[in-house]
């Protein structure tokens, strides 16, 4: 296939979830993958998500839907007498970007978290960079930089939601 058409997406599904979940919706993770798939001619879709056991009906039905899971493992930490799931992905996204490097012409990368900045960066100075996603409008300030390149999931909200 030609190479101009290999665009890749990079998922931070936890940034993602929190921040449509805070907005009062549900995404459809299967919506989104054809959204990505129809709009921006997304061939890979990379999502990197924190690996719970119990939850392989999810795993499996994200790998159904055409994303291409990277798990991280997950620590349970106690916060306030609650018990918490912990699964930082950036470094896991960031690392799997560099990887396929050689194997896409265009990034989209969905999150709105300011430690990608230097991937974005990069990205943009490779002419590599396509869109970056993100799930509402509090979003990191070190991202403003690249607004040529933003989009706000809530544009297109009725075609992902659950």
């Amino acid at each position: 296939m030609n190479k101009e058409a290999e665009i890749y997406a990079f998922i931070d599904s936890q940034n993602l979830n929190l921040g449509i979940r805070s907005q009062g919706w549900v995404l459809d993770f299967a919506r989104f993958r054809k959204y990505l798939k129809d709009k921006y001619k997304v061939k890979k879709a990379y999502l990197f998500i924190g690996y719970v056991p119990g939850n392989q009906a999810l795993y499996t039905g994200l790998q159904e839907a055409g994303y291409f899971c990277v798990f991280k493992p997950t620590l349970a930490i106690k916060e306030n007498g609650m018990v918490k799931i912990k699964g930082n992905v950036d470094a896991e996204l960031v690392l799997h970007a560099m990887i396929q490097f050689p194997n896409y012409n265009k990034a989209v990368i969905v999150s709105g978290d300011g430690d990608f900045y230097c991937l974005i960066e990069y990205l943009a100075e490779q002419n590599k960079l396509r869109k970056i996603i993100v799930p509402n409008i509090h979003f990191s300030s070190l991202l403003r930089k690249f607004n040529n390149y933003i989009v706000n999931v809530q544009l297109f909200r009725k075609k992902i939601e659950k």
